[in-house]
């Protein structure tokens, strides 16, 4: 009879939930080893939260990151721990990067993609929870994570996409999330 040994993970080493294309569990994987090329389907969740005139918080991803530094994004973007909700998740890390949970949060629908990107070369093949809602009338970003916050308009996100790099994920996941922005924030021009 073989044995093995438990494998340990460092600090650094964070597990992400491979699904499949239903999204249903099928294993773990390394966080680094999952968005190398050429992916592998894991759960993530991104969020996309609004201030009280339907303006959209946006957030620049910090610099140091080691995946997609410096880039736009939506309001907050992650992956559930294994056996965490996607709305715990999203919850805690919109709290964890922003330093201030979501006034309202609710589920948006999921959306799956497969997006390399190639400026890390490392590709996002997610199976996307999304969230929408209100956010906190002031935020504190963790430095480590947020470069910079912004509310923007409809027009006026038209305008920053068109000078300034996005993230690979924004479009799909916007796209996607838009049906129930337009029932959380009706007359928002969104």
């Amino acid at each position: 009879m073989s044995t093995t040994e438990p494998t340990t993970l460092t600090a650094t080493e964070i597990l992400l939930e491979l699904v499949d294309e239903q999204g249903r569990t099928i294993g773990t994987a390394e966080k680094h080893a999952a968005h190398q090329a050429p992916g592998q389907l894991h759960r993530a969740f991104s969020v996309f939260l609004f201030d009280t005139e339907g303006r959209m918080l946006l957030q620049q991803r910090a610099l140091a990151k080691y995946h997609s530094p410096g880039v736009w994004s939506n309001t907050c973007c992650g992956h559930p721990y294994p056996g965490e909700t996607p709305f715990a998740a999203a919850a805690r890390r919109t709290a964890e990067e922003l330093g201030a949970a979501p006034v309202r949060l609710q589920q948006a629908g999921t959306v799956s993609y497969d997006h390399p990107d190639l400026s890390t070369g490392l590709v996002e093949k997610e199976y996307n929870h999304l969230f929408v809602g209100i956010s906190a009338a002031e935020q504190h970003p963790d430095p480590d994570e947020v470069a910079a916050v912004r509310l923007v308009t409809p027009a006026e996100l038209v305008a920053l996409r068109a000078q300034k790099p996005f993230s690979v994920w924004f479009g799909t996941v916007l796209d996607a999330a838009l049906p129930a922005v337009r029932e959380l924030l009706p007359g928002a021009g969104w």
